[in-house]
């Protein structure tokens, strides 16, 4: 794998990430030290955490990714040196009160996440500082429309990057990116850095799969004229893209129980378990199998050769399941296999936007 570039930042990065948010919950911390050390022996140097992590969240987890990866690192001298490491400060709540007093995200709670993120993973730089979702309101997480009555900002956009060009200033972060971001919100911030001077956004981490292709629908172009870069996150959609769920549906006798769709009800509510985003999936993963590959090898390809994608977010729960999304890597999709699965797009849209 080479190296790509993040926005208009000097941060090269390895086109696969490590997402690590299974990490204290589905994932022991003995198992997540051996699925980094895999990673970083098959050439990935980019890991992705967050201060909410592990998932689903939980005020007894709160933090713990973030706690494993520091451990981590400090049991390995020199480690830290070779990877490019990215965190994110939790958006307004959202029925998360442990994260927070309050329920906003103001610039102090920045800086104060920050300090926390920090000291967790026990590293004096955080190389790309991410808002995981916009202090305004904006459409995310399976919402399908912005609604003005819903606006609850109180900290505009440029207090939110003064915030975070202080902590560039001193040191403690080295880029910034955004996360669950609309075309607007990519658009504002970097207009915003480049009038008033402020530290430009790199990135932006959102959903990118073959049931939601969202990004696509004008933020692609926003990114790309902007020169800011596409994260892909759930690029096999929890599960529904690896095949497990063909036969038996995630809360059906059959299925695996091991799946975070099938273990935990507040995922199944979520975008990914709904009926219609499963018998997309489905037709998918039969249009892989007629070409010769299996699910996940599909639907990796597709976000590994999209030109929309600069890295692409995989998470895992063992090191098998790391070697089969690298191993992936590669995969080529004929003009004949991308057009069957824009035929499916087309009839199914997008149904776990």
């Amino acid at each position: 794998m080479n190296s790509v570039a993040l926005g208009q930042s000097d941060l090269r990065v390895s086109p696969i990430c490590l997402g690590t948010m299974t990490f204290g919950e589905q994932v022991d911390e003995a198992e997540a030290h051996r699925i980094m050390d895999r990673a970083v022996e098959r050439g990935v140097d980019f890991f992705d955490t967050a201060e909410m992590y592990s998932v689903p969240a939980r005020a007894a987890t709160f933090g713990a990714t973030e706690t494993i990866i520091g451990r981590w690192l400090k049991a390995r001298p020199g480690m830290r040196e070779q990877l490019t490491l990215a965190t994110k400060v939790a958006g307004p709540t959202r029925g998360m009160p442990w994260i927070r007093e309050g329920a906003g995200m103001t610039a102090a709670d920045i800086v104060r996440s920050c300090d926390a993120s920090l000291q967790r993973l026990q590293t004096e730089v955080i190389d790309l500082y991410q808002i995981h979702w916009p202090e305004r309101h904006v459409p995310a997480f399976g919402a399908m429309y912005y609604d003005p009555k819903k606006e609850t900002s109180a900290t505009p956009i440029h207090e939110q990057l003064d915030a975070l060009a202080g902590l560039v200033k001193q040191g403690k972060i080295r880029y910034i990116g955004l996360s669950n971001e609309s075309p607007y919100g990519v658009h504002e911030f970097v207009r915003l850095a480049e009038q008033h001077g402020l530290p430009r956004v790199a990135t932006t981490q959102n959903p990118y799969c073959l049931v939601n292709r969202s990004y696509e629908n004008g933020l692609d172009e926003t990114c790309h004229r902007l020169n800011v870069s596409l994260l892909a996150y759930s690029p096999l959609a929890f599960g529904l893209l690896t095949g497990k769920f063909d036969e038996f549906g995630p809360t059906e006798a059959g299925a695996p129980k091991d799946s975070r769709i099938g273990k935990y009800e507040s995922v199944q509510k979520q975008r990914w378990g709904r009926p219609d985003a499963l018998a997309a999936a489905r037709r998918y993963n039969a249009l892989a199998r007629k070409h010769g590959m299996t699910a996940v090898q599909m639907a990796l390809a597709f976000c590994y050769t999209k030109w929309q994608v600069t890295s692409t977010i995989i998470g895992v729960t063992s090191v098998a399941q790391l070697d089969e999304d690298l191993n992936a890597w590669g995969t080529q999709l004929s003009p004949e296999l991308l057009a069957e699965i824009d035929t499916i797009r087309w009839e199914k849209r997008d149904p776990a936007v």
